[in-house]
């Protein structure tokens, strides 16, 4: 797709053809461990509890979208077309699509990773990196971050093209490189969680799936004393068959003394609805999603639902915050290869419709104060002259 002339001859930067973060084909990658995160811990408690993985998924899809705005109006055109159009991984295209999973990656991990790999002319692809197969460390001085990607043999060296990678940290620890998980604190409680559903299905499975112990006391004479083996297994025969599954219903019927009794029929569940609402109540505090949008129907007012979405939208914003320069770094690239010189801007989109109706009252309320204020003014100026 042609557009108009360039401005200003593209800067020099040499084809990178395959990712420089990809993981290496070595058959014992998992043996050398990259990324201090607990990565594997994080993506086996999104798929053992579907609370967090939703509540990760609704941030995802709550970031939004974004223009981005030149002051260059043939700049505008190129950029635009490559916003939409860049690949991203195998068969997705789009920068939305490549800030949906960088981010994903971002709060789970804490840290996220990505590369812009070109042709030596312009971008041509967006890649999300793995973490495992990144390695951050210090340069010459605390300021300094030396990434390093890892090589056929297993071993880390930096990158050769450093000004191609993209990085963002979540909430770093002082004096720390990598960035915090908003999942982290939540495998003590996740544990307790599973705990407890597991023992609800243990629990349903041997008192819901009734079973039945069968005793046969002998007479005290000696013939049945004789043979109480004998009719101990003729019992239990008979009964096996009138308990079959998938048969027809049977009575059982049996001579002499034999009891039938339910096993735990005695025992009583424990209810479960209060610990674990305690427990979830401990997720969503951590995930910073209000209840409602994860399907949990607790008993809140219209005022607290209003406060809870106030709370996500600022949330929002600073994660949006994060995101940003990661956006700026992508499009000064582009249009630095193509030879653009302008200022742009990243303007996001506004995150629901209350937000849009909150803002148009607030400048009716301006408007009117100033207007009432003027007013008042020019009464004051008659008065005195």
């Amino acid at each position: 797709m042609a557009f108009g002339k360039r401005r200003k001859a593209p800067e020099t930067i040499s084809a990178v053809a395959v990712p420089q973060t990809a993981v290496p084909s070595h058959p014992f990658n998992s043996l050398f461990p990259a990324c201090p995160a607990d990565t594997h811990l994080y993506s086996h408690l999104r798929q053992a509890v579907p609370v967090i993985d939703a509540a990760v998924n609704k941030l995802v899809r709550l970031l939004g979208e974004f223009q981005v705005v030149c002051t260059d109006g043939t700049a505008q055109k190129e950029l635009e077309y490559f916003l939409g159009n860049v690949n991203v991984g195998g068969t997705r295209k789009g920068i939305s699509a490549f800030v949906s999973t960088f981010f994903e990656q971002l709060i789970t991990v804490g840290t996220a990773v990505g590369e812009m790999i070109t042709d030596g002319s312009t971008i041509t692809h967006l890649f999300v990196s793995p973490i495992e197969s990144v390695y951050l460390c210090e340069g010459k001085s605390p300021l300094d971050i030396v990434i390093n990607a890892q090589s056929p043999d297993g071993s880390f060296s930096p990158v050769r093209y450093p000004e191609l990678i993209l990085l963002s940290v979540h909430n770093p620890e002082p004096g720390k490189i990598y960035g915090t998980s908003i999942l982290k604190g939540l495998p003590f409680v996740s544990d307790v969680l599973l705990k407890i559903f597991n023992t609800i299905g243990l629990n349903w499975e041997r008192v819901g799936n009734v079973r039945f112990a069968v005793t046969y006391k002998p007479q005290k004479d000696t013939v049945d004393k004789a043979y109480a083996q004998e009719r101990a297994m003729q019992v239990a025969k008979e009964w096996g068959n009138a308990m079959k599954a998938g048969g027809p219903v049977k009575d059982f019927v049996a001579v002499g003394d034999v009891s039938i009794k339910a096993i735990g029929a005695d025992n009583q569940i424990l209810d479960s609805e209060v610990p674990v609402r305690q427990i979830l109540e401990q997720i969503v505090a951590k995930m910073g999603i209000p209840p409602f949008l994860l399907g949990l129907n607790w008993s809140t007012s219209e005022r607290m639902s209003s406060q809870q979405a106030d709370i996500l939208t600022s949330e929002i914003d600073a994660y949006r915050r994060e995101i940003t320069p990661v956006i700026n770094r992508i499009c000064r690239t582009f249009l630095s290869l193509n030879g653009y010189d302008c200022d742009f801007t990243v303007e996001w989109d506004n995150l629901t419709l209350q937000d849009i109706t909150l803002m148009a009252q607030s400048e009716l309320y301006k408007a009117q104060s100033q207007r009432i204020y003027h007013e008042i003014g020019g009464e004051k100026d008659e008065h005195d002259s």
